[in-house]
Order: structure tokens, then C-alpha cells, then sequence
């Protein structure tokens, strides 16, 4: 950037900066929002109705904290996206009238990661993979190709409990494989989720099913002293029901409008970093992976792409990807054994 594009020293100035230049990041919005009150953003409005980053400013304080400013609707300026659809992942949208906006979030004020584009992203979009793959599989035999597709589900089912460092009976890995080749063809709501959780654990003596009614986190304890040393902390029991209808909400609308493989992504990573169970986390987080791909037709009928199993192959890699996320939101989480309280609520 030249200094010409230095914006004004104000709060005006450097959202307008951040909005044409550096995407959305809802969490920052969010805390920058609470930060100045409303009649910081009512004075923005007031001194440029009319202005498209001036009505997305707009909305996104209302959007986000649910708060109506008192300020008549917009009466002029052209539609204007709220997201970048060049820069970030977005929906279609939907006219917003009282802004002059077209709302292409993709989730919801509940749920709703935001995905940059990238020339990696792009470079394998136009791949086309679920092309490539039903075009191997079409000269197949039908019986040579329901073989294959059973034992890549025993192998990713085998994987899944490989990466949680657990070695189950063969009837569990196969009752696991079994549920990864119907992923897709059920819904996702609550109910599923919990239906999925007895399956991946079996044996519940020894485990408290379904979701969380206190604080968690993914680490060690101290050898001495056996305090917690969280390298990830889960969301907040109470925030459990909001973010988890926020998840099923975009699995059953955004995620339609994501290339599959992104939405995916979204979906499965979401769910894990929420980690609203004690117990098949990690399992189910996979699980999602096949439940997104199969449900958009991304792998051919009756296949599973054996995900865990090329995660088990590159599983540093995996636990990086995991790991930068939650290092980089530690140093802004005020937590406690008892529970956990994240300023980015």
C-alpha cells in the first residue's frame, strides 16, 4: 500500500479500510462493535447514508449484536453485497431493504466462518475432482468396485480410531465403516448427532453421551500439581445450543452454495473446535467431512474416499493445522478448570 491509501485516523476510517481491503472478520467486528456502542456507528451512518461501506458497516453492527440503531431505513445507493464474493466464500444472498444490502453471509449470527479465496483454492477447484473421480470409477465392474468401496470404509473407519491412538474390536471399526458409508443420506440435526456419538463409542460405562453440561479442553495436565495445560479450550457449555443450531443451519443452507470440499472443511473444523461432546469429537469431525461430500455428490454413488486414512499418512500435518488455530485464540481466553469464559463470546 502507498500512503495515498492510509485511511483517516478514525474509527469510520479504518473500518472502511478493512471492508475494501482486508475481507470480514466477523470476531473482531464483533468486539469492535461492543467496544464503541452504537452511537459511534449511528454518527458513521448519519455523516454518509448513502455510502456502500457506510450501510455494510450498518448492518454488520445490527447483524452481529442484534441491536436496531435508531436510524430510518437507507433510501438510496445500489445493493452492494456485505461480503467481497471475489475475496471471501459468500451465498447468493438476499436483499436486505432496510440497508440496501444483499446479506450473502454464509451462516448464520450463530455459525458463520468466512473462508478467503485463495489461488491454492482456486487451483483446485478447477481440478475438477468429482469429475475426475466418476470417470475412474465408471469402467469398474460393479462387483470389483463394491469390494473396493468396503474395504476403503474398514481402512477409514480403522484410520479414524488409528488418529484418536485407539485400537477397538473389529466389530466396532466395522459398526463405524457401516455408518461412514450411509454419511449423507440422514439430515443433520441434534438427534444425529448423538445417534453418530453412540455408534463411535460403544461402550458408554465408562463415558458420559451426549452434549456437554460443563467446561472442556484438549491437552495434558501438570505431572505435579495435575492442573489442566490446555492446548485447546472447547466452547462454553452454555453457548453449546446456539452454536450447534448454528452448524446444522448452515449444513442445511450456506454450505449448499461453498465449493463441497470448503464447505466441508467449514463444517468438520467448525464441529471440532466447538467440541460439543466428552467423548468422539475427533471421530465425528471426519465423519462430517464424508457427510458434506456424499450429501453434494462430490464422491461417486456407494464411495467413500478414505479421508482418515490420508490424514493418518500426514498426521503432523493435521495436528499443525488444528494446533495454529487454537494457539493463535489462547492468549484471548480467560479460563479455569471449572469452566472456561472466551472474551471472543
Amino acid at each position: 500500500m502507498t500512503p495515498r491509501h492510509a485511511p483517516r485516523a478514525d474509527v469510520d476510517g479504518h473500518l472502511t479500510f478493512a471492508l475494501k481491503y482486508e475481507g470480514l472478520d466477523l470476531a473482531v467486528l464483533k468486539r469492535l462493535f461492543a467496544a464503541i456502542g452504537p452511537d459511534a456507528v449511528a454518527e458513521i451512518v448519519c455523516n454518509k447514508p448513502t455510502g456502500s461501506y457506510t450501510r455494510r458497516i450498518w448492518f454488520l453492527f445490527e447483524w452481529l449484536t442484534g441491536e436496531r440503531l435508531d436510524l430510518p431505513d437507507a433510501e438510496g445507493g445500489r445493493y452492494v453485497a456485505v461480503v467481497d464474493p471475489e475475496r471471501q466464500f459468500a451465498t447468493e444472498g438476499k436483499n436486505a431493504p432496510r440497508y440496501r444490502v444483499r446479506n450473502n453471509l454464509p451462516g448464520t449470527r450463530e455459525f458463520c466462518p468466512l473462508v478467503f479465496r485463495t489461488p491454492k483454492l482456486e487451483e483446485f477447484m478447477a481440478m475438477d475432482l468429482p469429475g475426475r473421480a466418476r470417470a475412474v470409477v465408471a469402467d469398474v465392474p460393479r462387483d470389483l468396485l463394491a469390494r473396493t468401496a468396503a474395504f476403503l470404509r474398514l481402512k477409514d473407519s480403522r484410520s479414524s480410531f488409528a488418529i484418536e491412538g485407539e485400537r477397538p474390536s473389529q466389530d466396532r471399526i466395522q459398526r463405524w465403516g457401516r455408518a461412514i458409508g450411509k454419511a449423507g443420506r440422514q439430515p443433520l440435526d441434534r438427534d444425529e448427532l448423538l445417534r453418530l456419538q453412540r455408534i463411535v463409542i460403544g461402550d458408554a460405562r465408562f463415558i458420559k453421551l451426549g452434549f456437554r453440561d460443563e467446561g472442556g479442553f484438549v491437552g495434558r495436565h501438570d505431572r505435579e500439581t495435575r492442573m489442566p495445560l490446555p492446548d485447546h479450550v472447547s466452547a462454553r457449555h452454555e453457548d453449546l445450543s446456539s452454536l450447534t443450531d448454528g452448524m446444522i443451519a448452515f449444513d442445511v443452507g450456506a454450505s449448499r452454495h461453498s465449493d463441497p470440499v470448503v464447505a466441508a472443511a467449514i463444517l468438520a473444523f467448525g464441529f471440532v473446535y466447538i467440541h460439543p461432546f466428552e467423548d468422539g469429537n475427533g471421530r465425528l469431525h471426519r465423519y462430517l467431512i464424508h457427510h458434506v461430500l456424499a450429501d453434494r455428490g462430490f464422491n461417486p454413488p456407494g464411495v467413500v474416499f478414505p479421508v482418515s486414512a490420508a490424514i493418518l499418512e500426514r498426521i503432523d500435518e493435521y495436528r499443525m493445522v488444528l494446533e495454529s488455530y487454537s494457539a493463535r485464540l489462547m492468549p484471548l481466553i480467560e479460563w479455569e478448570p471449572t469452566g472456561n469464559r472466551s472474551v471472543l463470546e
